[in-house]
């Protein structure tokens, strides 16, 4: 379903009802509208907080200080990024998905004006499935990468795209035209785009991209989760652009565009009819080099009634690429085992019906390795 520009609270009051309504309408409604209703009353509610926190900081410090403060962070923030860029050499990379589709960007640097163009010309064209991301999902990543090159501590805010120019040409995948489908967009796609950056810029192997998205539920129960994997390892260079040192990835990580956490077993089995049967690191699943990638990890989930099991991941065919003569990490596995034995292998989408007994196996991918070994 697709919600066009519903105002959700008129005149400081909520329009429960109908929204409501709205969730329990058209040929695919919400399976539970209410649950819906509390994460939409959470965020008014999260929203609603920070207006009173910055209007007590405009009655005690005056909005005249408050404005200038939020222009010396962004003024900051670019200035941090644009020596940064004086360091960056041009560059350009091609990234495979699973599904055929891929996300190519080259980087152009301007040393003089300390600037600095993205460009996704060569991406794939938006596509039939739903990995298609909206351009403001592009744009975080490439804010994300480029605040990631910066030591200083800064916060993250728009004064670190000032010094960039980003091309994303219309009607391509980073950039569709409605009525793409983009529910994979913010999870799949951006991890895609983040690893894809850093391999134009060479500092880092890809760390697994994909957030390995799994869901189950029936009519009673619903849940959905993101599965940690590994990150890449990378190199670190001095100011001639030496490479001085490297670091390994890390194992059963959450990388870069994911900041989810996991549901505490105790809690996972006390609110759902599931047992986690194991979690586990995936040894060896991480690319060798002179610094290891990190590795993955193996997510059993038991299933004590029937109930729909769904995966929406990536780096099932294509995997985390090594860096400056490191290796790929090994690529992840989806797959049942049912209560009889019986092993059915999914693909990087794949649903299945899961009878009392049977378990859901998840084998996310390893991160690149970086350097020769």
């Amino acid at each position: 379903m697709e919600i066009d520009n519903f105002k959700l609270v008129d005149a400081g009051v909520l329009r429960e009802q109908e929204m409501l309504a709205l969730l329990r309408s058209g040929q695919y409604p919400s399976r539970n509208p209410e649950q819906n209703m509390g994460d939409l009353k959470a965020q008014i509610a999260a929203n609603e907080k920070g207006v009173q926190e910055l209007r007590k900081m405009v009655d005690q410090f005056g909005l005249d200080v408050v404005q200038a403060y939020m222009r010396h962070v962004q003024d900051n923030a670019e200035e941090s990024v644009r020596r940064v860029i004086t360091r960056l050499k041009d560059g350009q990379f091609t990234l495979p998905l699973d599904n055929g589709a891929q996300i190519h960007v080259a980087i152009r640097v301007d040393a003089a004006s300390r600037s600095a163009e993205i460009d996704f010309t060569g991406t794939s064209p938006q596509q039939v499935n739903n990995f298609n991301a909206p351009k403001a999902v592009c744009m975080a990543a490439v804010l994300y990468v480029f605040r990631t090159l910066v030591s200083d501590e800064i916060p993250l805010n728009a004064g670190c795209l000032k010094p960039l120019k980003v091309i994303v040409p219309e009607g391509c995948m980073l950039n569709p035209n409605p009525p793409a489908s983009v529910v994979a967009g913010n999870v799949e796609t951006s991890t895609c785009i983040t690893n894809t950056l850093y391999g134009a810029l060479g500092v880092m192997a890809a760390g697994q991209c994909t957030m390995n998205n799994f869901t189950f539920g029936n009519a009673r129960y619903q849940y959905y989760e993101t599965i940690s994997g590994g990150s890449g390892a990378g190199g670190i260079y001095d100011a001639q652009g030496h490479l001085s040192s490297g670091f390994d990835g890390t194992s059963v990580v959450q990388t870069h565009m994911t900041n989810s956490r996991l549901t505490d077993p105790e809690v996972l089995e006390f609110r759902f009819p599931v047992r986690l049967e194991s979690y586990e690191i995936r040894d060896g699943s991480g690319g060798p080099g002179r610094w290891q990638g990190g590795n993955g990890g193996v997510r059993r989930v038991r299933f004590l009634e029937p109930m729909t099991a769904s995966i929406l991941s990536n780096g099932r065919k294509v995997p985390s690429f090594g860096m400056a003569g490191g290796q790929p990490g090994q690529v992840g596995i989806n797959r049942v085992v049912r209560a009889t034995g019986q092993v059915e292998q999914l693909d990087h989408i794949g649903s299945a019906e899961m009878a009392s007994g049977d378990v859901f196996e998840v084998h996310t991918p390893g991160g690149g390795g970086f350097g020769a070994a």
